[in-house]
């Protein structure tokens, strides 16, 4: 589950591929020209960018040489009708982290979606594990043991960003900002009975959900 940049200035294919993304549990924002998806990477902490090369304005290999050029280091996989090798190689030499020629399988996207997901989030990890908690990175799945723990959305993006930092305090406001890049719509109310909820669907493991007062939240 990752908020992520759809650059696709052919409508037809950006709904479509928005509602499928959408499906496996992903957040999508579409920009349609390269001028629009430098302005969104600019005022957001994207995931992952999808990122057509013809796009208008400003073409996909100037807004990948732009956005290696200030430092922005979030995957980037292209998605175009461009397959020459000359092409290929030019994109993987920009900068970006994948490339993929239309037309394509959607089963074959939403892999390759999820190994650069894997990459930045897991270091290439498929479990990964903490006393008898187990997160599987492909099924996006918590487990208790051998046991599936049912979490809501919330819930589930939640732990995940404890146990991307687990041993370390996660401040408050940086939970809080990063729900809020989720879905957009996080009180620090909300916040407090999404931990409490937690806490005891959790009671089974070996992993605690602590709360350092005033301050923020760390998972031991």
């Amino acid at each position: 589950m990752a908020h992520i940049l759809l650059a696709e200035d052919d409508k037809y294919l950006s709904d479509g591929l928005s509602r499928t993304l959408r499906f496996s549990g992903h957040r999508i924002d579409v920009a349609k020209t390269g001028v629009e998806t430098e302005a969104a990477v600019s005022a957001c902490d994207y995931d992952l960018l999808i990122l057509d090369i013809g796009l208008p304005i400003r073409n996909g290999f100037e807004v990948l040489t732009w956005l290696r050029s200030i430092g922005k280091t979030l995957p980037i996989l292209i998605l175009t009708a461009r397959d020459t090798l000359s092409d290929r190689i030019r994109g993987l030499d920009l900068g970006a982290n994948d490339y993929l020629c239309k037309p394509f399988d959607m089963g074959e996207l939403e892999a390759r979606i999820r190994a650069l997901l894997r990459k930045e989030k897991w270091d290439n990890q498929t479990k990964v594990v903490s006393g008898n908690l187990t997160l599987d990175t492909h099924a996006n799945q918590f487990y208790i043991e051998s046991e599936i723990l049912e979490l809501t959305l919330r819930e589930f993006k939640v732990l995940e960003y404890l146990f991307q930092n687990k041993g370390r305090l996660v401040m408050r406001d940086r939970m809080l900002d990063h729900l809020f890049n989720v879905e957009m719509e996080i009180t620090g109310n909300a916040l407090d009975i999404i931990m409490y909820r937690l806490r005891k669907k959790m009671e089974k493991s070996t992993c605690v959900i602590k709360t350092v007062k005033g301050l923020g939240f760390i998972i031991e």
